[in-house]
């Protein structure tokens, strides 16, 4: 999808396996910007008996979200597509529920471990989708993503035991 005044994107993936990457990815984003927002809201609204705690693991994790934001929005545009960016896109886009309100850290630590659990199943499947493509480069990028979320999950899990 380049302009007219834009060269030819000649990187060994057809526009047509080009846009079903980025469609692809732009999953990836929403999901993960949803999930990156859920977690900062819980670190600024846990209480409790464990609020250090959950404060600091919820701070780990959103922080090392936020740089993968910028890196998959990235990796759409060098697809030559737009990133989607907007809450709205991104509603339209997530698999990922929104936090819940007013809940307690029992309840918030579970509903981020569902969030990771989810994530790394939608990403390990877009993974495969995008290795079907030939895509390595962004396949390559999620297998560190559902990495991130399987680690992030089984801490949260090891709260809960």
């Amino acid at each position: 999808m380049t302009k007219s005044n834009e060269p030819a994107i000649d990187i060994g993936l057809d526009d047509a396996a080009r846009e079903k990457a980025a469609g692809i990815l732009s999953v990836a984003l929403a999901d993960t910007f949803t999930a990156y927002l859920k977690i900062h809201n819980y670190h600024w609204n846990v209480t409790g008996p464990q609020f250090r705690q959950l404060h600091t693991a919820f701070e780990e994790q959103y922080t090392e979200m936020h740089d993968s934001i910028d890196e998959i929005a990235e990796r759409i545009r060098a697809l030559g597509h737009k990133a989607p960016g907007s809450l709205t896109a991104f509603s339209k886009l997530t698999t990922i529920s929104e936090a819940a309100e007013n809940a307690t850290s029992d309840e918030m630590v579970r509903d981020v471990l569902s969030t990771h659990e989810t994530l790394t199943r939608v990403l390990r499947k877009s993974e495969g989708e995008l290795g079907e493509l030939g895509d390595t480069a962004s396949a390559d990028m999620l297998v560190g993503r559902i990495a991130a979320s399987e680690k992030a999950a089984w801490m949260l899990r090891a709260m809960l035991a």
